[in-house]
C-alpha cells in the first residue's frame, strides 16, 4: 500500500556501480518490470543487479556467460592470400577483435555446429545449400551474422541477406567516375552504432548498392554521406542477420584501418546474446554462491552439481542455493528471485490469536540482586551463629534483623552494572581510561549490536592477556561526541542502518584523533567489502557516515603488509564472515609510525570475537568451524599489536644492518 521508491543498482564483478535506476511502486502495485538499456561495454561488465538496502539473497540477480561470454568465429572463405595476411579480410577482423572477444578462424562448415555466439563471413561466392540452411537456423536460434560484402558476393548474390542487394557493385573513384570517396554520415538514433564518432578520414570507394524496399531506411545502421546504406540488419528469429556493403580489407575502404571499424564490430558482437557455459549432459559444478544476505562467497559442501541441462528446473534449496553453477569462466547462474512467490496477507488466524510484529524480547539481568540477597542471608546466617553460641550476648533479634536489613540495602549497589562512559563525569573518565588499557568501541544506540560490541571487545581481551605481554583491562563505550578520544589507540566502529548522523562536535573530535595517530576499524558487519566502501546496506551508510571526515586513500591490504605478521601470519581476515576485503591506508600516506589511521572491513568482528564468561561462542561463524573463529582472534590480536608497536614488525628487515653497526 501508497508508494514507495525502489533504486536498483548495475555491479561488476568487483562491486563497481555500473549503472542505477530509480523504480516506482504506485499504490496497489504487486509488481514492477523495468528495462536497463545498458551500452555494450556495461553489459558485458555486469556481474549482478541488485535491489538497493535489500539484505536478502532474493533481491539479487546474477547475470551469467549467457550475457557476456560471446565468441566469435571467423570464416575462411579463400579470398586473401594467407601467406599474405595484409590482403586478406580475415587478418584484419581478427586484429580488430583480438583483444575483446575469445576469435577463432576456422572453415564456415567447422564454425557452425561449434557453439559461436557470433560468426563473420568475409566476401564469400554463392554458399552451398546446406550452409545457407545451417546459417539460417543458427541466427534463426539467437546467433549474429555479419556478412561482408566484396567482389564475390557483388557478383553472386543469394537470399541469405538483411535486405536484397543489386548485381554488381558501385566504384566511387577510377578513371570512368565523376565521384570521389566518400565519408560516413551520422549514424542514425535507432543504430547501434549511434553515438560514435565518425572520422574525417574513414572513407569509401566501392560499395554494393542495396535494392530500394519500404523498410530500407529502418535496416539502415550506417549510410555514407549521400545517403546509400553502408551497413543494413534485420532480425531473423532470435538473431540479428547485418550486412557491410564494403569489403573487410582496404581494397575497397579504409574503414578497417580505423579505431571506428573495432568499435563497430564490438558493438555488433554485443548485439548476441552469448552461449550457454556446458553442453548437455555435462554436470554444472557449483562454483561461487549466494548466502542468505545476498553476499557472493565459495560454494558450501552441501552444494551438489546439477545435472547438465536441468538448470532451468532445478528448484533453490539447502544442496542447490543460488549462485553460479559450471566452471570458472563459463558459470550459469541459478537466481532464487523467480521463485519466491509473491507476498500475501497473513489472513484466515482462528479467533483469539493475537498479530503484532517482531519485537526484542525483554531480559533482565537477576544475578546483581540475587548475589546480593545470598550476601545478606550469609551474613544474617553468621549474626545468627554467633547470637546461638552466646557470643553476642547483647544483641536481640529485633537489632539482628535490622542490620540485616540494612547490609542489604548497602550491598545492592556494590552490584549494579559495569560503568559506562556515559555514567562517569569527565574526570573519572580521563583517570580510568589513562590508567589501563581500555579497548574502545563506539556506541551505536543499538543495544544489541552495543553489548556485542562490548562482548567481542572483552573477550579479545582475554585472549590478549593469555597470548601477549598486552594487559588490556576491558571494554569500554564510548561517544564520539562527548568523550576523549585520545585515551585510545584503537575504536571499533560497528555500522547500523539506524546508526545517527554525526554532529560537527563529533566530526571534529574524529578528525582530531585521526590527525593525532588514532585508528579506527569500521566494521560495516554485512559481508559485502569489495570495494573501500562495499556494495552492502552496511556499506551504503557508512558511506554517508564518512561525509565530512578525513579519510586517505585506501587499498586493500598487502601480502606483505605488517598486519599479516604483527603476531600471528596470516593472510585472511576473517570475522563472523570469511572473505571479502580488508582495505587500509595507502603506504604512501602514512605518517604515524607506519600504522594506517582507517581500516575498513565488512566480516563482523566482534561476533567473531564475542563469547560468554564461561567461555562460549555468542554467534556462529560463517561458514563456519572452530578454525575460523580462532582466525578471527588471531586477526584481533594482530590488529591490537600493530596499532601498538606500528611499524616495529616492518624494521625487522633492518635487524642485520643494525646490529652491524652496533658490532663497529
Amino acid at each position: 500500500s501508497g508508494e514507495r521508491t525502489l533504486e536498483l543498482r548495475v555491479l561488476s564483478d568487483d562491486g563497481r556501480v555500473l549503472d542505477r535506476r530509480e523504480a516506482w511502486f504506485t499504490d496497489g502495485d504487486r509488481t514492477l518490470t523495468m528495462t536497463l538499456d545498458l551500452q555494450p561495454e556495461q553489459r558485458n561488465a555486469a556481474g549482478r543487479v541488485i535491489i538497493a538496502d535489500q539484505s536478502t539473497a532474493a533481491a539479487v540477480a546474477l547475470l551469467d556467460e549467457r550475457w557476456r561470454r560471446r565468441p566469435v568465429g571467423i570464416a575462411r572463405t579463400g579470398s586473401g592470400h594467407p601467406a599474405q595476411p595484409l590482403l586478406s579480410d580475415v587478418h584484419y577482423l581478427q586484429q580488430a577483435l583480438a583483444p575483446y572477444a575469445e576469435v577463432r578462424a576456422d572453415d564456415l562448415a567447422a564454425l557452425i555446429p561449434s557453439g559461436f555466439a557470433v560468426l563473420l563471413v568475409p566476401d564469400t561466392g554463392t554458399l552451398s545449400e546446406d550452409d545457407r540452411e545451417r546459417l539460417e537456423t543458427w541466427t534463426t536460434d539467437g546467433g549474429v551474422l555479419v556478412r561482408f560484402a566484396g567482389p564475390l558476393l557483388a557478383a553472386n548474390p543469394d537470399t541469405l541477406l538483411p535486405t536484397p542487394i543489386r548485381f554488381g557493385d558501385r566504384a566511387l573513384t577510377g578513371a570512368l567516375s565523376w565521384t570521389e570517396p566518400m565519408g560516413l554520415a551520422p549514424f542514425p538514433e535507432g543504430s547501434p552504432f549511434f553515438g560514435l564518432a565518425i572520422p574525417e578520414d574513414v572513407q569509401v570507394s566501392r560499395q554494393v548498392l542495396a535494392e530500394p524496399t519500404i523498410d530500407l531506411p529502418e535496416k539502415t545502421w550506417a549510410a555514407l554521406a549521400d545517403g546509400t546504406p553502408l551497413i543494413t540488419a534485420d532480425r531473423l528469429g532470435s538473431g540479428w542477420l547485418v550486412l557491410v556493403h564494403t569489403s573487410a580489407r582496404p581494397e575497397w575502404s579504409n574503414l578497417s584501418l580505423s579505431g571506428l571499424f573495432v568499435q563497430m564490430l564490438r558493438r555488433m558482437v554485443a548485439l548476441s546474446e552469448g552461449v550457454p557455459g556446458a553442453a548437455e549432459g555435462v554436470a554444472l559444478q557449483p562454483v561461487r554462491t549466494l548466502d542468505a544476505r545476498g553476499v557472493p562467497g565459495p560454494a558450501p559442501a552441501t552444494a551438489l552439481p546439477i545435472p547438465g541441462g536441468a538448470l532451468d528446473e532445478t528448484p533453490v534449496g539447502p544442496t542447490h542455493p543460488p549462485g553460479y553453477y559450471g566452471t570458472g569462466d563459463q558459470g550459469q547462474a541459478l537466481n532464487l528471485g523467480p521463485t519466491v512467490p509473491p507476498p500475501e496477507p497473513l489472513a484466515g488466524l482462528p479467533s483469539g490469536v493475537v498479530s503484532r510484529g517482531y519485537v526484542a524480547a525483554a531480559e533482565v539481568d537477576l544475578m546483581p540482586p540475587l548475589l546480593a540477597v545470598a550476601l545478606a542471608l550469609l551474613l544474617f546466617d553468621l549474626l545468627v551463629t554467633l547470637m546461638l553460641r552466646g557470643l553476642l550476648p547483647g544483641l536481640r533479634p529485633r537489632a539482628a534483623t535490622a542490620a540485616m536489613v540494612a547490609m542489604l540495602a548497602l550491598t545492592i549497589p556494590t552490584f549494579g552494572s559495569p560503568a559506562q562512559a556515559q555514567d562517569m563525569g569527565p574526570d573519572d573518565f580521563a583517570l580510568r581510561a589513562s590508567t589501563d588499557v581500555w579497548l574502545a568501541y563506539v556506541r551505536t544506540g543499538n543495544a544489541t549490536v552495543d553489548e556485542t560490541s562490548r562482548a567481542g571487545l572483552e573477550t579479545l581481551a582475554q585472549v590478549l592477556s593469555r597470548r601477549t605481554a598486552v594487559e588490556a583491562a576491558g571494554a569500554i563505550g564510548i561517544d564520539p561526541a562527548r568523550d576523549e578520544l585520545a585515551f585510545f589507540p584503537l575504536l571499533y566502529w560497528p555500522i547500523t542502518q539506524d546508526h545517527p548522523p554525526l554532529s560537527p562536535t563529533a566530526r571534529s573530535r574524529i578528525n582530531g584523533y585521526l590527525r593525532n595517530g588514532g585508528t579506527i576499524l569500521f566494521d560495516t558487519r554485512d559481508h559485502a567489502m569489495s570495494s573501500p566502501l562495499g556494495g552492502g546496506p552496511g556499506g551504503q551508510r557508512l558511506q554517508t557516515l564518512l561525509e565530512g571526515l578525513e579519510i586517505p586513500p585506501l587499498l586493500p591490504v598487502p601480502p606483505d603488509h605488517v598486519l599479516t605478521k604483527a603476531f600471528y601470519l596470516m593472510q585472511d581476515f576473517p570475522g563472523r564472515y570469511a572473505g571479502g576485503q580488508l582495505w587500509v591506508e595507502a603506504e604512501d600516506t602514512l605518517i604515524h609510525d607506519g600504522v594506517s589511521s582507517v581500516i575498513i572491513g565488512a566480516n563482523d568482528y566482534a561476533a567473531g570475537w564475542a563469547a560468554s564468561p564461561s567461555g562460549e561462542a555468542l554467534y556462529p561463524v560463517v561458514p563456519g568451524g572452530e578454525r575460523q573463529r580462532e582466525m578471527a582472534r588471531r586477526f584481533g590480536v594482530n590488529l591490537v599489536m600493530y596499532t601498538l608497536t606500528g611499524n616495529y614488525k616492518a624494521d625487522q628487515v633492518h635487524v642485520p644492518a643494525i646490529l652491524e653497526r652496533l658490532g663497529q
